[in-house]
């Protein structure tokens, strides 16, 4: 087994630990910073990357989303700034010679754009636009000269002037506006003209094959998110004639798409049929006649993130139940090397120049940059030094046998100093999906209470219920056609298993979670509410009925989720809503929704809300919607707010037990630099 090799000055800072240390808090949670984007130069010398964190709402910065900032490394403890603190930037590529730094950049008044900086030193500089779109992403050729763009839609302007007039109606999943592609050439000055290239349908990603012939490009019928999860495909468009030479065939979900240094062979992560909840599958695509062969179909893991190597070696990223492994596939498709990296779970890699970077997370800290030597993973990056004063929870894998004989694993964080006798307050933390899966590496974050909670007192376990990835299709597929059983049944059975073991008070047991987690809660607060003793439900489903005709993956629900239609059985999905069981409704329910949710539409929360609060009136229920957010929040103060009101809720009724207690006040208590009040 490989473990986790660092530079002793970076050791230093993980394990430092100062004689007074605190629990965490949701003011530590808001101002967390992660390594983004990273791209390695040609010579395998450099890494340029962005760091993610959003506006510190908590001392007083003005709100805002997510912000990246771009830095240049080159070793450990070793990078520096290298653009004003102003730019928010994304998209960082090398050029091909290495001698610039390409990113994506919005101008004041201008359309986001490719920028470049020089690596000697330099000032920035645009380097390619569309003028009338902003470039979503790009590509350099092989050469360096020219700069392949994908560009939003072209501005109607006889539509424009209608709604300027005020005939601004909006005629639902009609008139779709189609990305266009551009090549541009690259010299001291910005080309005025960039020729269009033909592409199919609408495209939302590309790439261009080392030889410089081809693009390869993710096509969907429609913009539609439906038609992207289930209907979208790769296509070869030949660059000098702009026709489509080849449709990969594949059937349901694709995610990762890489070429082979050779321009022969593609890597794709891909579902393996129609009814694959996830592209989780690795294949290699002979590009010449399209034929696919899967190397780790039917194995219990998913394959996350695929890049080759110089050597036409390809290194992957799986993930193995809760952690992760790094997988070297020989050109032949052998394996050539697997690697345990420790406690880090790898959240995707990047190759070149016979350097491999990974970004990756552990228990103790978020994401960071790390590099790989062909034995061991050495740290590069460390963004958020305070951690050392925090006081973790311990954190590991749990693994406990559900009713029917499944063996179901999870993310475990106890209470700071371990629980006590009886039992710590529970909170189970239900991921989304169920497509996906939980990691044990860094899971705090504003909707997910992680060692805030800990430092609190609560233990926290984040289930890998069925239906989730990481343990194989046959898992995944197992919740299919059977909402809420296995799927939350696993959750009660992982409460017991944990009162069992002493670590949880089987009368103080709350859950939350978001999207299917929130589904989860709001069934946790109704069907099962003598299970749980409180709940925060996040953009969750109340009405399976409902929520058919107001999602926007309704084909997405049918393939990998429903497998029937509502009107096949209109009672069985109406008993498989938590508004049909409201009359058992006795835990406190927290529900907060994104105001502009497409994914979730809001009237979900707001039909569980106005069932409880007819039906059981004496049940603590509060319902909180958030402005301008979607499917989960985005802006620093939204997700601040957020993770007051989440803890506050638990306190109030999870922590004492008490389902009776007041409804807390309708408004957290902020900060003196948000309120301008002190204490």
């Amino acid at each position: 087994m490989y473990r986790l090799m660092a530079s002793a000055a970076v050791l230093a800072t993980i394990t430092a630990t100062p004689a007074l240390a605190r629990p965490m808090t949701p003011e530590d949670v808001a101002k967390i910073e992660t390594v983004g984007g990273i791209a390695i130069s040609p010579d395998g010398k450099r890494i340029a990357y962005t760091t993610v964190s959003r506006p510190d709402v908590t001392a007083g910065e003005e709100d805002g989303g997510a912000r990246q900032q771009l830095k240049l490394a080159w070793g450990a403890n070793q990078a520096r700034d290298f653009l004003p603190d102003d730019m928010n930037v994304s998209g960082v590529q090398f050029s091909p010679d290495g001698r610039t730094i390409s990113f994506l950049y919005t101008a004041e008044d201008e359309k986001r754009a490719v920028w470049g900086i020089p690596v000697d030193g330099g000032a920035e500089r645009k380097l390619a636009q569309v003028e009338d779109a902003s470039v979503a992403s790009y590509a350099w050729s092989a050469d360096g000269s020219k700069l392949y763009l994908l560009a939003a839609s072209a501005p109607d302007d006889t539509r424009d002037a209608e709604s300027d007039a005020g005939f601004d109606a909006i005629v639902y999943e009609e008139e779709p506006r189609l990305n266009r592609m551009f090549v541009a050439r690259v010299g001291a000055e910005v080309d005025a003209a960039p020729v269009a290239v033909a592409i199919p349908g609408y495209v939302d990603e590309f790439k261009v094959t080392p030889d410089g012939r081809t693009a390869i490009v993710g096509s969907s019928p429609t913009p539609q998110v439906d038609d992207t999860y289930t209907k979208k495909q790769f296509q070869l468009v030949d660059l000098a004639s702009g026709k489509v030479s080849r449709v990969i065939g594949t059937t349901g979900k694709v995610g990762d798409a890489e070429i082979s240094p050779d321009s022969k062979t593609m890597s794709l992560i891909a579902g393996v049929d129609q009814n694959d909840p996830a592209a989780t599958t690795l294949y290699l695509v002979d590009l010449a006649t399209g034929n696919l062969r899967a190397l780790n179909e039917g194995a219990a893991e998913a394959a996350s993130d695929a890049e080759w190597m110089a050597d036409g070696r390809l290194a992957v990223a799986v993930d193995v139940g809760a952690q992760t492994r790094l997988r070297i596939y020989n050109p032949d498709g052998s394996v050539a090397q697997e690697v345990d990296p420790g406690d880090l779970i790898i959240a995707g890699i990047e190759a070149a120049g016979g350097t491999l970077a990974a970004r990756a997370s552990s228990p103790s800290h978020p994401l960071e940059l790390f590099t790989f030597d062909g034995t061991g993973f050495t740290r590069w990056t460390s963004h958020n030094p305070w951690l050392s004063e925090i006081d973790f929870g311990k954190q590991r894998t749990y693994r406990y046998t559900a009713r029917d004989g499944q063996e179901v694993e999870g993310v475990l964080i106890e209470p700071v100093g371990g629980a006590k006798r009886g039992g710590a307050p529970l909170i189970l933390d239900v991921h989304g999906g169920p497509e996906a899966h939980e990691s044990n590496g860094w899971v705090t974050s504003y909707s997910n209470p992680g060692q805030v909670a800990a430092g609190q007192g609560y233990a926290v376990f984040l289930p890998n219920y069925r239906g989730s990835t990481g343990y194989g299709t046959a898992f995944s597929k197992q919740h299919q056609g059977r909402y809420t059983d296995p799927e939350f049944t696993d959750l009660v059975d992982a409460k017991r298993a944990l009162v069992n073991d002493g670590i949880a008070d089987p009368k103080r047991t709350g859950i939350t979670g978001g999207s299917y987690g929130g589904y989860a809660t709001g069934w946790a607060a109704t069907a099962l509410s003598d299970e749980f003793a409180a709940g925060v439900m996040f953009v969750g489903i109340s009405n399976q009925i409902s929520k058919f005709g107001t999602t926007d993956i309704p084909w997405e629900m049918y393939n990998v989720h429903s497998r029937a239609w509502p009107w096949d059985d209109w009672q069985k999905m109406l008993e498989v809503s938590p508004i049909y069981h409201v009359d058992k409704a006795e835990t406190p329910l927290l529900i907060m929704h994104g105001a502009e949710d497409t994914r979730v539409s809001p009237s979900q929360s707001y039909e569980l809300y106005r069932n409880i609060k007819v039906r059981k009136p004496e049940t603590p229920v509060r319902l909180v919607l958030y402005p301008g957010e979607g499917h989960g929040n985005a802006g620093a103060a939204s997700r601040y707010d957020y993770n007051l009101r989440m803890m506050r809720w638990f306190d109030t009724y999870l922590k004492t037990g008490n389902a009776k207690a007041p409804l807390p006040a309708s408004r957290p208590k902020l900060p003196a630099a948000v309120s301008g009040k002190e204490d």
